[in-house]
């Protein structure tokens, strides 16, 4: 499933930590690894500058590429000078890259809402699934991955990571959880006492048996099934905390235009909050 796999670096510690689960990953799929580094092109203009900045990101490349290589994984180098995120996008495609693995800064409070990060344009607009991994001193080494959960809210969209998720389980030999969390928060009405709760429920107990269905037909070695009440993303926190969740998967809808710039999913939220990594696979347009 995971032949080629892109690591997108600028010499970070959030980039190095995302190296690391990318040689994993690649080790258990024998699949190949793909070190890019990109010059920024907004800030380069011609001259001694630009020549050092591209020395500066050979340097970076060549030196994921060699902890790489200490994996025992192949591995490609390779250099761009663009928009990073374009150029991340555009090398994924022309690469055929099958997922994408990225640092993200580990940030607190206010700033984790911050539009622009390079890690959330690729999240929003990568046709293939993307690894988000903090970085190291932000949050512990969890791989390789004994305990890997898959929220669900019934839609296609978070249908498309079941397949992917159910696959890392198999090959990782790990338990995989399947939780569905009600959102009553944003009913605006007492629930219970117009009788809606009980479709909900039946339409939540219905999404996580399709993910233990899979799971089963695959021989996954262990599934767990859950339903929770309250805020989707809150709930996905506190039950990765409170079942020691090595890896989130969990998919996206497929959006196009100005749509896939809008904050607020579910999926994005989770990205900025979560204290493991987070992958995300987006629903085939």
């Amino acid at each position: 499933m995971f032949d080629n796999i892109l690591v997108p670096t600028d010499g970070s510690d959030c980039a190095q930590a995302a190296v690391g689960h990318a040689a994993d990953i690649a080790t258990r799929y024998n699949g190949r690894v793909h070190a890019l580094s990109v010059a920024d092109s907004r800030t380069l203009e011609d001259g001694p500058q630009s020549d050092e900045v591209k020395k500066e990101r050979e340097a970076i490349a060549e030196r994921a590429c060699n902890d790489l290589s200490e994996s025992g994984v192949p591995v490609e180098q390779a250099v761009r000078t663009d928009i990073p995120h374009k150029a991340i996008l555009r090398y994924a495609t022309e690469q055929d890259i099958d997922l994408v693995v990225m640092g993200t800064h580990g940030r607190t409070g206010v700033e984790r809402y911050l539009l622009g990060s390079v890690t959330e344009k690729v999240v929003r607009l990568s046709d293939v699934p993307v690894l988000t991994v903090k970085a190291e001193n932000d949050a512990e080494v969890t791989y390789p991955y004994t305990d890997i959960l898959v929220p669900t809210d019934g839609s296609e969209g978070s249908e498309a990571a079941i397949g992917p998720a159910v696959d890392i389980a198999s090959t990782y030999d790990a338990r995989l959880h399947a939780l569905s969390v009600i959102d009553t928060m944003a009913m605006g009405v007492d629930v219970r006492s117009v009788g809606v709760l009980d479709a909900l429920e039946e339409s939540a107990e219905s999404a996580v048996e399709i993910i233990e269905e899979q799971a089963t037909q695959a021989s996954v070695s262990a599934v767990e099934t859950a339903i929770k009440h309250g805020s989707p993303y809150r709930g996905i926190r506190s039950y990765v905390e409170e079942h020691d969740i090595d890896l989130v998967v969990m998919g996206t809808h497929g959006r196009s235009g100005i749509e896939r710039y809008l904050l607020g999913s579910v999926a994005e939220k989770t990205v900025r909050t979560s204290p493991v990594p987070v992958m995300t696979v987006r629903q085939p347009e």
